[in-house]
């Protein structure tokens, strides 16, 4: 089989320089993975534009590794990763950063590549092209948006930020960004530290060394036990709270503490505080069930957010984020409904009159960008899209997408 070339072209309202610069920064690979293909980084080599990353591919249980080597770095203007070992037979692909007046360039991503299996190999290069071409159509948006975000904020607020939650849902998606944008981040992470820069916590303990936080400027925390999955028993019921209420206390009672405390902290909380409120138009402000009417998620997002208190009194500006259902193939409740909705099978859930606040996974990075940056915001902010649908519709549209019937 001979090897086929293809490639993909943008041009970007940004000078080459800074658009190479933004590939060179940790978290930026992992950034143009697309939120559907499963890839993991299992270890990198050397630095940037000499040395090597190798990571895990694949569909479901059929895994393989990739490990790629980066070589002919051309500061401000190009590099180029080889594939060492990996699925195809040959992959060379070019990166290139094209200057098109003194503030503009193009992007141009360049593939060489040949699959394996010889003449066989051919008859999946369609379905193959078809593929990359998605993942680059990703790519190009993503790096667009997170240039434009740079440029907005590039003179204002905290660059060195502490994480908790880092391996979540939403941390794991939120890192790169924020590293590929220049941001500095540290996690707080339960047992042994695998990064030079983790912070150990014990929650349940009540163990934090505030000595590693004094100097940081921003804090995101995103912990907290999933109420998915699994009977709500009274034990399940306890784990779910007191991961929320131990973990935000001791963040933000240490916090308090600090000689130097940090600029902003934000806490996620959860529409679920708001209940089960029918057709009701809900905002920041609407009033909250505290008494035996209240949900157990009610009682949770009340013990969640108000266990943040101790750094708001410290004169911290505090911001709790009340997340819709978040919608990313790469986890959550979109993750868990697709193979019965790609079988045929999926539907609606019960009725289907129930509403849905749902919010898109690059929403909420962007949510977060914006609060962690802009002084004038504090206290809770509803994380949703602005256009709730009903869950039946919502099975109709996944279905329409899908191609499938629901």
């Amino acid at each position: 089989m001979s090897i086929r070339t293809v490639a993909f072209t943008t041009e970007l309202p940004f000078s080459a320089d800074m658009v190479y610069a933004w590939h060179t920064r940790p978290g930026a690979m992992e950034r143009l993975v697309p939120y559907w293909e499963e890839l993991k980084v299992l270890d990198r080599e050397g630095v940037f534009g000499n040395g090597s990353v190798t990571f895990e591919v694949g569909v479901g249980p059929l895994r393989s590794r990739w490990k790629a080597r980066y070589r002919d770095p051309i500061p401000g203007r190009q590099f180029t990763d080889v594939q060492e070992e990996g699925p195809f037979a040959h992959w060379v692909h070019t990166h290139a950063f094209e200057p098109v007046g003194a503030d503009r360039c193009r992007v141009v991503d360049r593939i060489e590549y040949e699959l394996p299996f010889g003449p066989a190999g051919e008859l999946a290069s369609s379905a193959v092209e078809h593929r990359i071409a998605r993942a680059f159509a990703f790519r190009h948006t993503t790096l667009h948006d997170d240039l434009v975000s740079m440029q907005q904020h590039r003179h204002t607020g905290p660059r060195n930020i502490v994480m908790s939650g880092a391996t979540g849902l939403i941390g794991r998606t939120l890192i790169p960004m924020l590293t590929a944008m220049g941001f500095r981040v540290k996690r707080l992470v339960r047992g042994e530290p695998s990064w030079p820069e983790d912070i150990p916590w014990d929650p349940g303990r009540g163990r934090l060394d505030p000595t590693m936080l004094e100097g940081v400027e921003a804090v995101i925390h995103l912990s907290g036990e999933s109420i998915a999955g699994g009977r709500w028993t009274a034990e399940r019921k306890r784990e779910i709270m007191e991961s929320r209420r131990k973990g935000t206390t001791l963040l933000a009672e240490t916090l308090g503490r600090l000689t130097r405390p940090p600029r902003v902290m934000i806490s996620a909380s959860a529409i679920g505080i708001y209940g089960d409120r029918g057709d009701e138009w809900l905002v920041e402000t609407s009033p909250l069930r505290t008494g035996p009417e209240a949900f157990f998620v009610e009682q949770v997002g009340h013990a969640w957010e108000a266990a943040t208190e101790p750094a708001e009194r410290a004169g911290i500006r505090v911001v709790r984020t009340r997340f819709g259902l978040v919608l990313t193939p790469a986890g959550g409740a979109l993750h868990a409904m697709l193979p019965a909705f790609q079988a045929g099978v999926g539907g609606r859930m019960g009725t289907g009159e129930q509403w849905m606040s749902w919010v898109s996974i690059d929403d909420v990075l962007g949510a977060l960008h914006h609060v962690l940056l802009t002084e004038t915001m504090r206290g809770p902010v509803n994380v949703t899209a602005p256009n709730p649908v009903r869950n039946s519709d919502f099975a109709h549209i996944l279905g329409s997408v899908l191609h499938r019937p629901s």
